[in-house]
């Protein structure tokens, strides 16, 4: 995936992987709903990777489904959001902000995850300016693609 996000000048290159203490430190997000385990690729405010170990103890796996279990396709959309917010709130201009949806465009889904299988999510900002942002999105297992879509987001500086 390619972006066109700020210019190269004014790109920040955070040292990859970041752990979870990383990400919290990024985003707002906490347990149970901090979704991603570690980033392993950042360029602040133009792109991030991340991944997530998914386990038969995930909480929204209990009741999806019983004796079946499928990560559910919301998941993976919050999931590759935030990874998106991580890649934004990096960026100096946004840190310590608060990174919204303000909507979802394209998404489909192409692959089951399961427990057991690592999801790998890319996030790489199309459009980024005055807070409002357009981010292709793809979720990957085994470099099969899961989800893949647009995300529209409003990130808000620090009040």
């Amino acid at each position: 995936m390619t972006g066109a996000g700020p210019p190269a000048s004014s790109l920040v290159v955070i040292t990859a992987p970041l752990d979870r203490a990383g990400i919290e430190a990024l985003i707002p997000h906490r347990d149970p709903f901090l979704l991603i385990d570690r980033v392993v690729e950042l360029v602040a405010g133009l792109s991030a990777v991340s991944e997530h170990d998914f386990t038969a103890d995930e909480f929204f796996l209990r009741g999806h489904f019983p004796g079946n279990p499928i990560v559910p396709g919301v998941i993976l959309v919050e999931s590759m959001a935030q990874t998106a917010s991580v890649a934004a709130m990096a960026h100096p201009d946004w840190r310590e902000g608060l990174g919204l949806f303000a909507g979802i465009e394209e998404m489909r889904f192409r692959r089951i995850v399961r427990p057991g299988e690592t999801a790998r999510y890319e996030s790489v900002f199309e459009k980024m300016r005055r807070g409002f942002a357009r981010a292709k999105v793809r979720a990957t297992v085994n470099g099969e693609v899961a989800a893949e879509g647009v995300i529209l987001a409003i990130f808000q500086k620090k009040a």
